[in-house]
């Protein structure tokens, strides 16, 4: 277990599934060394597109058969009917994953490009959170749901009005948590936050926080999904193309502040993208304060 102190907050790690030998070994080296701290869930993504679905069914079979961790699936409406996101949902609960984290997903051709859903498939997050929650009314609450939401808009936003009213919906439909895409400002997610609750939005919103060290590549993500990156990012890196150490000093300390300015407004469950590096989200967890038990690093 985790040695925590009654007032610390919960938190969720991210991984992508491996499509190599060497990634396969990097993440389950991770997941191994993150297991300790006892995270709340732990979520496996797909690629774009869809495109890693089977390495994300392998990897989230393993984590419950080899691991004490909680699984959560992603699981998308791109290039699936119904009825195979339905098989794909029931051989999730045969193998003992009762957590779905439930996207829409990007286009196959990538980010920026329009989406075409399945004939006969969901064409969004709200519609594929119905269907989970129609097609085995029995799973009930024992299946947890999670959805994405955005603080800052999303490149196919068609406003705040509308995106919150959406986010509204994805509750209504039966979510039970919203992780929100990264930030970098505690104001970007507390703004966030008073406009969902004015909207009506009730469930947990859990702040997503990333764990990139490569400075040249977050803003590229960042860039892509319309994420603004404060100057003083910026500086931070300046100069460490040839310096990981430090990048990666960096990167936790950043994370570890954003969240404890987040906590002290009351926000107590945390959602880290960890891109399957071990230590800075080790790193980060310790600048937290939550730290493994002896127990259960020996276990």
């Amino acid at each position: 277990m985790t040695q925590q102190t009654p007032n610390q907050p919960k938190i969720s790690f991210e991984f992508f599934p491996p499509k190599t030998e060497k990634m396969s070994l990097q993440l389950w080296d991770t997941i191994k060394r993150l297991e300790p701290v006892q995270p709340h869930f732990v979520s496996v993504t797909y690629g774009a597109g869809g495109t890693t679905r089977e390495f994300t069914h392998q990897t989230v079979r393993r984590i419950v058969k080899e691991t004490s961790l909680t699984p959560a699936a992603h699981l998308t409406c791109v290039n699936a009917s119904r009825d195979e996101v339905h098989q794909v949902a029931e051989e999730y609960w045969a193998a003992g994953v009762q957590h779905i984290v439930a996207l829409r997903g990007d286009p196959p051709e990538g980010m920026g490009k329009t989406f075409a859903p399945h004939p006969q498939g969901y064409k969004n997050a709200l519609e594929l959170v119905e269907g989970l929650r129609a097609h085995r009314p029995e799973w009930g609450k024992c299946f947890e749901v999670s959805v994405a939401c955005y603080p800052e808009p999303h490149p196919e936003s068609r406003g705040w009005e509308s995106d919150l009213a959406l986010l509204k919906a994805k509750q209504d439909a039966g979510a039970d948590r919203a992780i929100t895409q990264f930030f970098f400002e505690p104001e970007t997610f507390l703004r966030f936050r008073e406009k969902a609750v004015a909207a009506g939005v009730t469930m947990p919103l859990v702040p997503g926080l990333m764990l990139q060290s490569n400075f040249t590549g977050l803003q590229r993500i960042a860039q892509q999904c319309h994420i603004s990156v404060p100057d003083w990012l910026g500086s931070l890196y300046e100069g460490l193309n040839d310096d990981p150490q430090t990048r990666d000093m960096i990167t936790a300390n950043v994370a570890a502040e954003l969240s404890q300015k987040l906590a002290s407004e009351g926000v107590d469950q945390f959602h880290f993208y960890t891109l399957n590096k071990a230590a800075l989200a080790l790193s980060t967890c310790r600048l937290l304060g939550l730290r493994p038990s002896p127990k259960a690093i020996a276990a």
